[in-house]
């Protein structure tokens, strides 16, 4: 039992990263239509920047928040240069902006911060807990109410505020959003942003953890993407779950059927979900009425 806890506290915490980059895709494909998969650098760029600054003698909350605003920042500057001057086109053309632009961001944070992986401290120092026989680090802690904070902050900004009802107008119908006078150029600019800055928060949370590095963008990536389809690409909610329950399936396969394979489940999941059901499991039917 203390094993199967221990397994399921491992899941739980992957889950949760897991689950802030699937945010990060699902709300770029409910303003855009297309997969933004630069996500997984966004994740990448948060973690190498706060660790990069607070190397340099920034306090660490200070670090994080800087982060977290440079990469919404460049996020946002993302969208302008690349994906607007090719909006409303083949979402293909944009799903292959994207992957040029992983590329180029990967490359560009080699050479920034170098080769080496970087840690950052620890938001709270202090030994593990135990619970049910299991051994909780601290930020795991952490990533659990970041994950909850952002998932609250989320649903409060959708479903609470005028801006949030904008974005949601932009993202279910465009054109009718654009016809009531809503901006929709900066709506999505702004769920660009958004997604980058949950994919900064997400690698800044676990940095402390597994450290950072240049090319940590794309494995995350591959995985938040297949916890956002096994959710239902589109549904917050779905994102999160999807994100657990990957998680959850990782650590089980590595306890109980060979760690070798861990890495493996998420393409397993991704192909499965797309054979079986294409919407996820929170999707709808795909159909519309007319």
């Amino acid at each position: 039992m203390a094993s199967l806890a221990q397994f399921i506290v491992a899941g739980l915490k992957s889950g949760a990263i897991y689950a802030l980059v699937a945010l990060g895709f699902t709300i770029v494909f409910a303003a855009t239509g297309a997969i933004n998969f630069a996500q997984g650098e966004f994740f990448m760029l948060g973690g190498m920047t706060g660790a990069y600054l607070a190397h340099l003698g920034m306090s660490l909350p200070l670090a994080v928040i800087f982060a977290v605003l440079a990469t919404a920042v460049l996020g946002a500057l993302f969208e302008i240069v690349a994906i607007r001057p090719i909006a409303g086109g083949d979402p293909l053309r944009i799903i292959m902006v994207t992957i040029g632009g992983s590329v180029i961001l990967r490359q560009a944070a080699l050479h920034f911060f170098g080769p080496d992986e970087v840690a950052l401290a620890a938001f709270t120092p202090g030994p593990s807990i135990r619970f049910l026989g299991a051994a909780i680090e601290l930020q795991t802690l952490w990533i659990w109410l970041i994950t909850l904070a952002s998932v609250g902050g989320l649903v409060f900004l959708y479903r609470r505020t005028a801006f949030g009802a904008a974005m949601r107008a932009t993202a279910l119908r465009s054109d009718a959003a654009r016809l009531v006078g809503i901006d929709t150029r900066s709506m999505v600019t702004v769920s660009f942003a958004l997604a980058a800055a949950l994919g900064a928060i997400a690698g800044l949370a676990v940095a402390p953890l597994t450290q950072s590095a240049f090319d940590v963008g794309a494995g995350i990536g591959v995985k938040g993407f297949a916890a956002a389809i096994l959710g239902g690409l589109g549904s917050p909610i779905g994102a999160v779950a999807g994100g657990l329950i990957l998680g959850l399936l990782e650590s089980l396969t590595a306890g109980y059927i060979n760690p070798l394979y861990k890495d493996a489940v998420a393409l397993v999941v991704l192909l499965g979900v797309l054979f079986i059901r294409p919407q996820g499991l929170f999707g709808g039917s795909g159909k519309e009425k007319l």
